[in-house]
């Protein structure tokens, strides 16, 4: 899209020029009109001279010239001479002569100068003038203006809500001006850059931002106005941008999992994890919307710990393409063993509805180790003998386990384990070897600790009698051990009591509860021994007991220091001459007297002396530790070991066996020089941050010191410099060895307290003497004990149906970091009102979990309701419980319900299946309403296929409550129906009429057992029962008929029959016909190994001979479908075969198709029945009715009947010499294909049914018994109108296959009349080919149909009436009215081939060829000398003269070939019914329809005498003959009501003459009066006429059946009356005629303009036009049949 800015009118010629530039944003293109100026401007041809049409500027600035040249070429052969008119205007000048002259072949150049004055446009022309002609250069010059160029759209991308999407698109400079721009636009949508200048032709990126907030389609104007730069901005164009925006939405879908809405993708469980360990898990979000989402992933608030989260996820935000999917991964790392690391992922995308939690929890395993045996007794050893055992540790964790004994292993202790440290693999053992090296002949004890990092420790306990040859001291047991369970420890005490021996005598003293600094008696400490204290002490991970055991004053031996560190001061120095030496002190806290033996190690650099001393009760006594290293510049370390044994007193025997108490003694020391540099420590500590959580309670943790280096290690913690904080922390051990490649365990044990640095304490470690330290941070948190409960601690239900119960989730968080468990209390009075569930369990930390309550009110109220939940710590379960109240509000109310409708109806149900509807309830209570529905039915009628109607009722509320109704439902169960409603016949049986071929195939017996109700079996199967081919069906199906095809001779088309199936139900019907072959059949029959009888040969082969198309099919309601059944005649025989009809779910009818297929030569009448019933005819009549029965001729050659008459003579004889039946038509002949009518008269003689069985022989064929069945009513029996109606229906619906035009009813009922009268019918044909087809009316006496004959063209539908005239004779008419149908096309082609037949016949018989060859030689030969020898032929033989015309005959068609058959046609039938009453009897039985028949007085021929009707039969006549004098008389009347129709001067009189009163003067009149309206008068009238004819036929009567009686001629007066019926009639019909073809509206109100309807261009019909068109037709059928004939 181009926009400029608006210009000045043009200057120049007083001609106004409409600029074609675009102004103010017009959608014209400037570039466009360039290239139109530029195509003009080239050169054109003018008057012999080449030159441009039209000179432009455009660059220009006003006060200046612009010079451009005009170059004119003579492209011609002379010279041309011009006369130049200048440019009128000022502003456009030439400097040339007026007059110019060019040669051939040259140029002649113009200047033009342009000089502007201001900015505007200018126009004007030059015009050149020759004796030819003229012509004009126009002169143009454009003002430059500001123009851009934008596009007309710009579609942003699809976006999603609270996103951004954006697009580029370009912005051009047109103009030769520096244009400034700026845009205006609004939300969603943002312009960058909002303002610019745009140089001369500059291109410039504009780009645009779009931010919806909603999900919508977008479309603004960006509106850009722009003008020169530092002028005004008066131009403006619009660019339209659209944009689309989308909600995103994402999903958490698991990997293996198929389906999107997994309820496992909502959480990740990881299940059980080694410490130590990494396990990584994946889940895709995947996005199925479509736009592209954006995400982040955060953690729920107050769920990150302290030290960082376990749970590593790789991305925290990212984005999601449409439909795509993102693969996240979460890394778990367990730190803290035997814990549940709970945590929850939060997707937030901007712009979606949904919020996707994703839980995410594992379990941290640590390791499980265990010992084979708790305690090793090495028994009794000799003075400096040694013993060992071995033990092993198992490890049944995932994780693998480090441990480390805490015993000196290098000679300070009798005891060794052998390995003192290492680790244990998963789900194995170590076996560890356990050596004992007495030194004195004492009793040992030792119970020494494993620690195992991440773990609780394990104990073992060592014991083992020295005794020499002097000492013999009692021998301790693991019995002893057992027994002194209950004594308290000491030597624990003593250790950490040591600790507080240096310069901070408080630094390693744990907080005393009450029940620790009660001090023990003597007594009490008599009896503990060191194992019970270590177990009680040290077996939990929370020792609440443990430090204040080990500094309580009540323990049995203390030592103190329980450290020692050598030169560990700077001023310290082993130049020094003295040995190093410290003191410590041990005291005795018991009663008795006890010996102190110290355990020396050989070659160690740490010597303890005295090695042995005693010491009283409650005394102390102080040993000196030296430290003489005889290496230099090395570390060393070692446990000192100190046995307290208990002396023996003199009630030796009554004191028990004590185990010696053991305190140990840490020491540490270096020999380097002064200045010597210090080994550097390799070392690790793992971990190096803690974090203790929870109550304030005392717990330890591990930690791994391992020396990675190749030199021993020493590490000590000096408190000497720290705070009381880091004082609260303590570290077992403080100081100690470590070898290079092994490991120490530390422990730090401390309290949580609400004080402590949110910063951390540090734990120093110095390592080997010198500056390098490394620190231990210990994060202490007091953790309170609570939970989170939604909504702020209140709980709110919707109002609750009274009875029923309600549903409410509510979430429950732990809000601290330990584990927690949680009960529910509810008011024992309100627990009937609420529940929950769950109502315990355990919660993790940061873990959430979701609960549900119910609420049932009982009453309409409102309910406030206190539950409290109770959360206590899992691992301490004697901790005082924490109550946090909820408050639950609800309300109880009645609630109801009620249908939108009260009535449904489900329409049709197929008995045995199922319908579903969905009857919509609306509650329009204040709450939820849970209801019970139940359905009380109640059956309409009987029978299960009739209406059934039920009606549901509705509980709410308590259950027990009385049921209310809801709606009423009504439904129908119905099973599968079909109905044949049309039958028709083709091929050999064209010409059986419908009532025939409805015989033929029973098809009443056949509606009736489509239509009757299917059998349990029938109803309950699909497909039809299994069969054996064997046998017969017969036994298995209930319902049979039989299918007749009739008969034909063999080789002739094959008989076809069609019937019309209709679904008249409302459920769709699916059915089948099965043949043998199609039955479920038993295999094992067919499979084995035997010949086929006879019977089944001969089965196969009937088979092939019927078919039927369509076999299946389905037809929905009110649907219709032909069927064609067929039977082909290539077997001589009578052919019977089962098919069976299965109706889906429906009957299971078995069909016997009966067809019989003749000898060429045999004469055969086929009977469709051999028992007749006639018409019931009532006693007294003097004139019964005659009736008709039908015979068919099935064989191939014409057949010639007779009615036996001897039994009807036999007949008379019996009933009092009286014809009780005659037959009018005993003896005739019947055309092959055809229908004979035998006529019978039955006259009874009382009122009784009559059975006659009757022989009709066949000439030179057989004899058929025909029995036949008739009625005699009394005198006082009242005929009913309804006696001549049939059940086959009239009206055909759809046009059968094959037919290309059908009636609109195949069937007229004309009903009862009397005799001599007349009445009509309407019929339609209608042609639904694409051919134009001919057709022809086979007429007979008393049926004229007009037209007769006609074209119909492909779609028409034309109207014929139907008149039926009775004969004077009472008659039962049972009339078939065939119409022949041909094509046009086919009939016109068979003509055309007629006549070439014909002349190529002809000239057949006039041409001969010569083929002698000879004949040309024997006529010039010479004849030779000698005898001749005379040659002759054979004379053909004499044949008759048939034989030759044969020969003839087959000459001619060799030489002229085949006659050319003519084209089939096809046959309508139309089943014309009625019975004729003599007038008397007419009245009498129907006085209601007297006057509705017109009657035509004419000569009524007399019947033959009752005694001879059995040898003659009545000659039938039409009523009335038309005479020349009728037709003449019928024309010139019509002609005159034409005329008078015609003449629009009397049809404006009509209007006049309405007004004028109309007066009827009664006229005598000669005729013979007409029936009255009265009732009597009307009788007695006609009874009089009657009479008259009843006295002629008496009277023809009496004078026999061949005489001539008297006739009554038509009186002169009578035929006017006639006249005017035909013309009335022909009237009525014509105006049907045009109503039919829609030249004018029955339906419209009388018009008032008559002259209207006399219009010259309305048609009119009379007789005389008709029978014109009639007589055209004839002439032209006869001339075709002329032509088709032959000739001589």
């Amino acid at each position: 899209m181009l926009a400029e800015s608006r210009v000045p009118k043009p200057i120049g010629s007083d001609t106004q020029w409409k600029s074609s530039i675009t102004v103010n944003n017009v959608k014209h293109s400037h570039s466009e009109q360039k290239h139109q100026r530029h195509a003009f401007s080239y050169g054109s041809n003018f008057l012999g001279l080449e030159t441009k049409t039209e000179l432009v500027w455009e660059d220009w600035n006003e006060g200046r010239e612009f010079t451009k040249l005009l170059v004119l070429k003579n492209i011609g052969l002379k010279i041309q001479k011009l006369q130049l008119r200048p440019p009128v205007s000022k502003f456009f000048t030439i400097s040339v002569s007026r007059i110019i002259a060019i040669s051939p072949g040259t140029t002649f150049s113009i200047p033009v100068t342009f000089t502007p004055f201001e900015r505007c446009n200018y126009e004007d022309s030059i015009e050149f003038q020759s004796k030819s002609g003229s012509f004009q250069v126009f002169l143009q010059a454009i003002a430059p203006c500001p123009a851009l160029e934008v596009p007309d759209t710009v579609l942003l991308p699809l976006c999603a809500v609270h996103q951004s999407a954006s697009t580029v698109f370009l912005l051009k400079n047109m103009s030769k001006l520096h244009t400034y721009f700026k845009w205006e636009c609004s939300e969603p949508f943002q312009v960058s850059p909002v303002q610019g200048v745009l140089q001369p032709s500059q291109v410039h990126h504009i780009t645009v931002l779009f931010r919806p907030q909603s999900a919508l389609l977008f479309h603004k104007h960006a509106y850009c106005n722009f003008g020169e730069e530092g002028g005004e901005t008066n131009s403006c164009c619009t660019v339209l941008l659209q944009g689309v925006a989308k909600y995103p939405c994402l999903y958490l879908r698991n990997p293996n999992s198929k389906s999107r809405n997994d309820p496992s993708c909502s959480e990740l469980n990881f299940g059980s994890v080694p410490i130590g360990k990494s396990v990584q898990k994946g889940f895709d979000i995947y996005n199925p919307s479509h736009v592209t989402a954006f995400f982040s992933l955060t953690r729920l608030s107050g769920g990150l710990p302290l030290l960082g989260s376990e749970f590593i996820c790789d991305i925290n935000s990212g984005t999601v393409a449409p439909g795509e999917t993102v693969s996240a991964k979460v890394t778990f790392v367990p730190t803290v063993a035997d814990s549940v690391s709970v945590e929850y992922l939060t997707i937030e995308c901007k712009g979606a509805l949904n919020q996707t939690v994703l839980k995410i929890t594992g379990n941290s395993a640590g390791p499980k180790l265990s010992l084979s045996s708790s305690v090793v007794d090495f028994g009794c050893i000799k003075e400096g003998d040694a013993s060992s055992e071995t033990i092993e540790m198992v490890n049944s964790s995932s994780a693998e386990a480090t441990y480390q004994w805490d015993l000196d292993c290098t000679g300070h202790s009798v005891f060794r384990i052998q390995p003192q440290c290492g680790t244990v693999k998963k789900q194995s053992s170590v076996k560890l070897q356990i050596f004992y090296l007495p030194t004195m002949p004492i009793a040992y004890h030792r119970s020494v600790s494993c620690f195992i990092l991440q773990a609780e420790p394990l104990f073992l306990d060592l014991i083992g009698t020295c005794h020499s040859d002097v000492q013999e001291p009692a021998v301790l047991t693991q019995e002893h051990l057992s027994e002194s369970k209950k004594e308290p420890s000491e030597i624990i005490s003593a250790l950490l009591r040591s600790y507080s021996t240096q310069s901070d005598t408080q630094a390693l003293c744990f907080p005393l509860d009450e029940r620790s600094s009660r001090q023990l008696d003597c007594s009490s400490a008599m009896f503990s021994t060191p194992r019970e204290d270590n177990d009680r002490h040290c077996s939990t991970w929370e020792v609440d007991s443990l430090p204040t055991a080990l500094s309580s004053p009540s323990t049995q031996v203390s030592v103190v220091p329980s450290e020692l560190l050598f030169h560990h001061n700077s001023s310290s120095s082993l130049s020094s001459s003295l040995t190093p030496s410290k003191a410590v002190a041990i005291t005795n806290h018991t009663s008795v007297k006890i010996t102190l033996v110290w355990t020396n190690a050989r070659n160690s650099p740490f010597s303890i002396s005295p090695i042995k001393s005693d010491l009283s009760p409650l005394k102390s006594t102080s040993f000196r530790v030296s430290y003489n290293p005889k290496e230099l510049n090395t570390l060393h370390g070692a446990q000192l070991e100190c046995l307290a044994v208990r002396q023996s007193t003199s009630d030796e025997d009554e004191t028990p066996i004590c185990p010696p108490w053991c305190v140990i003694v840490r020491v540490i020391g270096h020999s380097f020089e002064l200045g010597k540099e210090h080994f550097y420590p390799c070392c690790s500590l793992e971990p190096n941050q803690l974090l203790f959580s929870g109550l304030s309670v005392q717990s330890y943790q591990t930690v791994l010191l391992r020396n990675n280096g190749d030199q021993p290690l020493t590490f000590c913690r000096n408190l000497n410099d720290s705070s009381e904080q880091e004082a609260s922390v303590l570290l077992v051990p403080r100081c100690g060895l470590v070898q290079p490649g092994t490991h120490q365990i530390l422990t730090v044990i401390t309290t949580p307290k609400e004080d402590t640095s949110s910063e951390g304490l540090k734990l120093r470690l110095q390592f080997n003497a010198t500056q390098h330290t490394k620190e231990i941070t210990v994060f202490s948190v007091l953790e309170k004990i609570g939970v989170s409960l939604e909504g702020g601690g209140n709980l709110y239900f919707q109002d609750t149906s009274v009875g029923s119960h309600a549903e409410r989730t509510h979430l429950i968080r732990n809000i601290c970091r330990m584990p927690l468990c949680f009960q529910w209390t509810i008011p024992e009075s309100d627990q009937d009102f609420i529940s929950v569930q769950p109502d315990t369990g355990q919660l993790q930390s940061n873990e959430s979990l979701l609960q549900t309550w119910f609420f049932s009110p009982m009453e309409e109220k409102t309910y406030i309701i206190e539950p409290s939940v109770s959360v206590w710590p899992v691992k301490n379960l004697e901790c005082e419980k924490t109550i946090i109240p909820l408050k639950v509000v609800g309300t109880g109310s009645k609630g109801f319900i009620q249908a939108v409708r009260e009535f449904e109806d489900m329409e049709d149900t197929l008995v045995g299946c199922s319908q579903s509807i969905v009857v919509s309830l609306v509650n329009n209570s204040t709450c939820s309403v849970s209801f019970i529905l139940s359905v009380e039915q109640t059956l309409q009628d009987e029978q299960t296929h009739h209406d059934p109607e039920t009606e549901p009722y509705i509980q709410t509320g308590v259950p027990l409550s009385s049921p209310q109704p809801l709606c009423e439902l009504r439904a129908k169960g119905v099973f599968p129906t079909l109905q044949v409603t049309d039958a028709c016949s083709r091929g050999t049986v064209a010409w059986l009429n419908k009532a025939y071929v409805w015989k033929l195939f029973s098809v009443d017996s056949f509606n009736e057992q489509l239509l009757s109700i299917p059998s349990p079996v029938e109803h309950t199967y699909r497909n039809p029962e299994r069969h054996s081919m064997r046998t017969y069906p017969t036994i298995l199906i209930k319902a049979m008929l039989d299918f007749n095809f009739s008969s034909a001779p063999l080789n002739s088309e094959p008989s076809t029959f069609v019937l019309v199936f209709h679904n008249p139900g409302c459920i769709p019907v699916e059915w089948t016909f099965l043949f043998p072959d199609d039955q479920q059949v038993d295999f094992k029959q067919w499979t084995q190994a035997q010949e086929l009888c006879h019977n089944e040969l001969h089965q196969m082969e009937v088979v092939e001979l019927f078919n039927i198309s369509p076999l299946s099919g389905t037809l929905l309601s009110g649907q219709q479908r032909a069927v064609q059944f067929s039977y082909s005649h290539v077997l001589v025989g009578t052919h019977q075969l089962p098919i069976v009809l299965k109706i889906s779910h429906g009957r299971e009818i078995l069909l016997h198709f009966q067809g019989v297929t003749l000898e060429q030569e045999r004469p055969f009448l086929y009977f469709l029945t051999r028992h007749h019933v006639f018409t019931p005819v009532m006693i007294g009549d003097l004139t019964s009715p005659v009736q008709m029965y039908d015979l068919y001729n099935g064989g191939g050659i014409p057949v010639r009947y007779e009615v036996d008459a001897g039994v009807l003579s036999q007949l008379q004889e019996n009933n009092f010499n009286q014809p009780l039946l005659c037959c009018l038509n005993p003896v005739g002949e019947i055309l092959p294909g055809k229908t004979a009518t035998l006529e019978f008269i039955f006259s009874p003689l009382e009122a009784k049914m009559y059975s006659m069985d009757i022989p009709i022989h066949i000439q030179d064929g057989d004899t058929t018994l025909l029995r036949f069945d008739c009625y005699g009513l009394g005198p006082q029996t009242v005929l009913s109108s309804s006696d001549t109606k049939s059940s086959i229906p009239c009206v055909r619906r759809i046009p059968l296959p094959g037919l290309g035009a059908f009636l609109s009813q195949d069937s007229v009922s004309i009903g009862n009349m009397p005799v001599g009268s007349q009445s009509s019918r309407v019929i339609f044909l209608m042609n639904m080919s694409l051919k134009e087809t001919l057709y022809k009316w086979n007429l007979t006496k008393v049926v004229h149909i007009y037209p007769e004959q006609g074209l119909l063209h492909p779609g028409e539908s034309i109207f014929c009436v139907l008149t039926f005239k009775a004969t004077d004779y009472p008659t039962v008419y049972q009339l078939d009215i065939t119409c022949q149908l041909t094509q046009k096309a086919a009939l016109d082609q068979y003509y055309d081939a007629l006549q070439r037949w014909e002349q190529e016949r002809k000239k057949q018989q006039n041409e001969f060829t010569i083929t002698d060859k000879d004949l040309t030689v024997s006529a010039t030969a010479v004849p030779t000398k000698g005898p001749s020898l005379c040659k002759y032929k054979i004379l053909p033989p004499i044949n008759s003269k048939s034989a030759r015309a044969e020969q003839r005959v087959q000459s001619d068609h060799v030489k002229v070939g085949a006659r050319p058959v003519p084209p089939q046609t096809t046959l309508l039938h139309l089943c014309v019914t009625a019975r004729s009453y003599r007038f008397q009897e007419f009245i009498q039985n129907f006085p209601d329809q007297f006057n509705s028949h017109y009657r035509c007085f004419l000569s009524i021929k007399p019947p033959c005498p009752k005694t001879m009707l059995c040898d003659t039969h009545l000659d039938w006549q039409p009523a009335q003959t038309p005479t020349p004098e009728r037709a003449f008389l019928e024309h010139v009347i019509t002609s005159l009501l034409r005329t008078i129709l015609y003449d629009e001067e009397f049809a404006k009189s009509l209007l006049s003459l309405a007004s004028i009163p109309f007066t009827y003067n009664a006229r005598a009149s000669s005729s013979l009066p007409l029936p009255t309206p009265e009732p009597q008068n009307e009788q007695e009238e006609t009874k009089a006429l009657l009479d008259i004819s009843d006295s002629q036929v008496d009277n023809k009567t009496s004078a026999g059946c061949l005489g001539t009686g008297l006739e009554m001629n038509p009186d002169t007066e009578l035929v006017p009356a006639a006249v005017c019926n035909d013309i009335l009639l022909n009237t009525l019909q014509n105006l049907m005629m045009e109503a039919v073809r829609g030249d004018f509206n029955l339906t419209e109100n009388s018009p008032t303009d008559l002259s209207s309807y006399a219009s010259p261009g309305t048609r009119r019909y009379s007789n005389d036009k008709v029978q014109d068109d009639r007589e055209t037709i004839q002439d032209e059928q006869t001339q075709h049949d002329q032509q088709a004939s032959p000739s001589g």
